[in-house]
């Protein structure tokens, strides 16, 4: 039976679904863990051409960063304008408030704002980070170097690494993610739709319980001769709160079952072997079974009905696309990244419920 310290996964990961209102809006987590967010990522539902909004804690409010292009980060005015005890508030900007617009939020707790300065690795790195939920944020300022270690804080080796360069001069540069499921130290980026690639400075070697190793690439150690400001999301799996993992498509819409140990509350995947969409779902939009409202981590694009589908069971996912090249192409590698609802088995030896 599966065991995990986390019966109550809300307390550091919860999805919000909201109306824009153009002006104030204070929103409101479930109250029985009374999340305060560190990382928010919003997405406007119903409309297209509405980017993906990150704030984070360790950054600040109003300063904004978008998965689906390369810009740097913007400071924009009236955006995301605090993070609060409950939730978070926002003012009267159209991205992630347009006037009657829907709009859903992602939230992970890390270490509620308390940061440090950690000189481990080569690079000086400041750390927020969350060891029970395996998640933290990391910032450090570029040097241009081949091979520099920096230290992510996590006390156990990272499965999931996302980093952005969000300096004001460096809109040119992708994100970059490496997953434990890729090919050695190979990249994917969450921006652009292809398959997994060689590491051409980017990550230099494979990160380790207290250490992650990036080169001179401008997109994790900033450019020669000029330093840059980086951010690196880390995570590592939690039994029965998240999970990091891959599988081999089937090309059968009765396709593979994925355990992860725990009933989802959020999954993103993406094919690795071929070009695709990153395709993200989530137990609010979809709160029953069949789960087929997708969203797309690289486009600005609206939620829709796709033939991706996924059904959430109570220890993992199950794939439902016949052929369908995102989530189950014959032969190809996909990635996931998974976070949930409630464990398969909590602490008490309790299971859940399937949907």
């Amino acid at each position: 039976m599966a065991y995990t310290t986390i019966d109550d996964p809300s307390a550091y990961f919860q999805t919000a679904l909201y109306t824009g209102n153009a002006g104030t809006n204070n929103i409101v987590n479930d109250g029985n863990s009374d999340l305060q967010p560190d990382w928010v990522w919003i997405k406007n539902r119903g409309t297209s051409g509405k980017d993906h909004g990150l704030w984070d804690t360790s950054r600040g409010a109003l300063k904004q960063i978008n998965t689906n292009n390369q810009q740097a980060e913007n400071n924009t005015a009236n955006s995301l304008t605090a993070f609060n005890s409950d939730g978070f508030s926002l003012g009267s900007d159209g991205g992630p408030n347009a006037n009657n617009g829907t709009h859903v939020a992602w939230q992970w707790k890390a270490n509620g704002r308390t940061t440090s300065s950690n000189s481990d690795g080569d690079i000086t790195s400041t750390i927020q980070a969350n060891t029970t939920a395996g998640f933290s944020i990391v910032t450090y300022a570029g040097n241009g170097t081949s091979n520099q270690t920096v230290a992510h804080g996590l006390g156990a080796t990272p499965d999931y690494l996302l980093w952005k360069n969000y300096d004001t001069d460096t809109s040119g540069w992708d994100w970059k993610t490496w997953h434990t499921g890729l090919t050695g130290t190979n990249y994917v980026r969450i921006n652009q739709t292809g398959a997994q690639a060689s590491s051409n400075g980017d990550i230099d070697a494979l990160p380790g319980s207290t250490l992650f190793t990036v080169g001179n690439n401008g997109s994790t150690n900033g450019q020669s001769g000029q330093n840059h400001t980086i951010i690196c999301y880390a995570f590592t799996s939690i039994k029965g709160y998240s999970k990091f993992g891959n599988y081999v498509g089937t090309a059968d819409d009765d396709g593979p079952i994925i355990y992860t140990g725990f009933k989802p509350a959020w999954v993103m995947i993406k094919n690795i072997s071929s070009t695709a969409n990153w395709h993200m779902y989530d137990n609010k939009r979809d709160a029953i079974n069949v789960v087929e409202t997708a969203i797309q981590a690289n486009t600005n694009a609206a939620e829709f009905t796709t033939n991706n589908k996924l059904d959430f069971l109570s220890n993992g996912f199950k794939i439902r696309a016949a052929n369908e090249v995102s989530t189950n192409k014959s032969g190809d590698t996909y990635i996931y990244m998974a976070f949930a609802e409630s464990p398969f088995v909590s602490s008490k030896g309790v299971p859940t419920t399937a949907r």
